[in-house]
C-alpha cells in the first residue's frame, strides 16, 4: 500500500510501488489531492490499468526511434515508414512529451494536412503516429491513445484512377516508342501483368521462352536507390507461372541476342550493366516514352528547326515553349506534365483485357498472384472501351410488339395492351 506524508517544504508526497516494485512518487499541494491521487494509482494497478505518470514525459522523437528499432517488416516498409516520420511527423510532434499529445491536437494536425496533402498520404501519417502511440499504451507510457477516433479524410477515386490503356495504343503507340534497350521490359510488363518488382528481378533461369512461360519466383525491391534481390515475391500467392504471349516472347528472345544478361543472369540491366532503377527509368524512359506516343502532351515541329512542346500542369492549365530541338521538347514535356500513364498501369490493364476477354476472374487471379479474387475485381479491372457496344449487343435479339395504331373501343390502339 501506498502513504503520503508531509514534505519539509509544506507540500504532500504520495508514495507508492510500481508493478514492478520500484518506489514511486509524486508531490502536491494539499494532502487530499495526494490521497486522491494515491487512491487511483492503487485502483488502477489492481485492475492492471497502471500508467507511470513520469512516463508521459518522454518526447516522440525518442520513443519513434524505439518504434522504428523494434518493427520486424520488409525494408520497403520500414523505408517508408521512416520517410513519413521525418517529413510529417516529427516536423509536428517530435518535441512534444508522449503525455501532452491530445485528440483534439491530432485532429488539427489532420485538417491542416488535409488541405495540403492528397486523402492517401494523409492517412500513411496518421496511420504512422497511432502505431506509434499505440505501442505507448502497451508499454505503459500513456493511458489511452488519442489517435482513436480521429476523422479522416475520404478516399475518392477520380478519373485520374482509371488509367489504362487499350491492346492496340500499346502495341503500336507505346511499344514503338520505348527505347531499344528497354522494349523488352515494358513489352514483359503488358503482356504478363508482372509488377516492377518481378519484372527488374527477373533472371534467365526463371524464363522458359520453348514453354513460353516465366516464373515468378524472386523480386528486386529499391531503397534509397539502392536496388537489391529479394528471393520471394509479395506474398504466397505471388510465387507463381505466367503464360507468356507471343510477341513477348519475341522481344525476350530479340533482347537476349543484344544484350545479353547481367552478372547474376539478370534479364534486365541498365546501359552499364547495373540494375534498373524505377526513378531513373521513370525520368528518362518512361514518361519521354509517353510524349513520344502521343500518350502525354504534344509536341509538333514548326519551321524547319524549332519544335513546339505543349502539355497541362497540376492545376491543368495549358502550357506550351518553343526548343530549338525536338529531344528538349521531349524531355521538357515529360518533366512538367501532369499526369499520365504509369508503369504500374500495364498491371491494372493487362487484368482488365483478361476480364474483358472473358478469361474466368479465379484464373485471372492466380496469374496476376492475388490472395483473393476480391481484389483482382476492386482493384485491377477497369471498364473498357467496349463496354457499352458489349451492352447494346446484350439487347439486339429484343424489340417492343408492335402496336396497331387503330384506335379500339377504349380510345387504345387496337391490339394493344390493356392496363388495368
Amino acid at each position: 500500500m501506498g502513504f503520503v506524508r508531509k514534505t519539509p517544504a509544506g507540500t504532500y508526497r504520495a508514495c507508492w510501488r510500481d508493478p514492478a516494485g520500484k518506489q514511486r512518487s509524486k508531490s502536491f499541494p494539499t494532502k487530499r489531492e495526494a490521497s486522491r491521487f494515491l487512491a487511483e494509482i492503487e485502483s488502477a494497478k489492481n485492475r492492471g490499468l497502471y500508467v507511470d505518470p513520469h512516463a508521459g514525459r518522454i518526447k516522440l522523437r525518442d520513443y519513434a526511434a524505439t518504434w522504428m528499432s523494434g518493427r520486424n517488416v520488409e525494408r520497403t516498409t520500414s523505408a517508408a515508414s521512416a520517410s513519413i516520420i521525418r517529413t510529417h511527423v516529427l516536423p509536428r510532434w517530435g518535441s512534444v512529451p508522449l503525455g501532452k499529445i491530445d485528440h483534439s491536437a491530432v485532429q488539427q494536425w489532420i485538417t491542416e494536412l488535409s488541405a495540403k496533402r492528397s486523402p492517401a498520404t494523409v492517412r500513411k501519417c496518421y496511420h504512422t503516429l497511432s502505431a506509434i502511440l499505440r505501442l505507448a499504451v502497451r508499454d505503459r507510457l500513456i493511458a489511452y491513445n488519442p489517435c482513436d477516433g480521429i476523422q479522416l479524410p475520404p478516399l475518392r477515386r477520380t478519373d485520374k484512377d482509371e488509367r489504362i490503356i487499350s491492346r492496340e495504343a500499346f502495341t503500336q503507340q507505346l511499344l514503338p516508342a520505348i527505347p531499344p534497350r528497354h522494349h523488352a521490359l515494358v513489352a514483359l510488363a503488358g503482356g504478363t501483368g508482372l509488377r516492377w518488382g518481378e519484372c527488374v528481378g527477373l533472371r534467365w533461369d526463371a524464363v522458359d521462352l520453348d514453354n513460353a512461360e516465366v516464373h515468378v519466383i524472386r523480386v528486386a525491391i529499391e531503397v534509397a536507390g539502392t536496388v537489391m534481390v529479394k528471393p520471394f515475391p509479395k506474398s504466397r500467392a505471388g510465387r507463381r507461372t505466367v503464360p507468356l504471349p507471343p510477341f513477348v516472347v519475341q522481344a525476350l528472345k530479340d533482347h537476349r541476342t543484344r544484350y545479353g544478361e547481367g552478372p547474376a543472369g539478370e534479364v534486365f540491366t541498365n546501359d552499364a550493366g547495373g540494375p534498373v532503377r524505377r526513378t531513373l527509368f521513370r525520368a528518362r524512359v518512361w514518361r519521354p516514352a509517353l510524349v513520344r506516343a502521343g500518350l502525354l502532351g504534344k509536341v509538333i515541329q514548326e519551321g524547319r528547326e524549332q519544335y513546339k512542346a505543349t502539355w497541362r500542369n497540376s492545376a491543368d492549365r495549358e502550357q506550351s515553349r518553343i526548343f530549338d530541338s525536338e529531344r528538349e521538347a521531349i524531355a521538357e514535356t515529360a518533366r512538367h506534365a501532369a499526369g499520365g500513364l504509369r508503369f504500374h498501369d500495364l498491371r491494372h490493364s493487362y487484368a482488365t483485357w483478361l476480364v474483358s476477354d472473358g478469361v474466368p476472374v479465379n484464373d485471372v487471379q492466380r496469374i496476376m498472384g492475388h490472395e483473393q479474387a476480391t481484389t483482382t475485381l476492386n482493384l485491377y479491372t477497369h471498364s473498357s472501351g467496349t463496354l457499352s457496344e458489349r451492352v447494346r449487343r446484350t439487347f439486339d435479339a429484343f424489340s417492343l410488339p408492335q402496336e396497331d395504331h387503330q384506335p379500339g373501343r377504349d380510345g387504345e390502339p387496337a391490339g394493344g395492351p390493356k392496363w388495368t
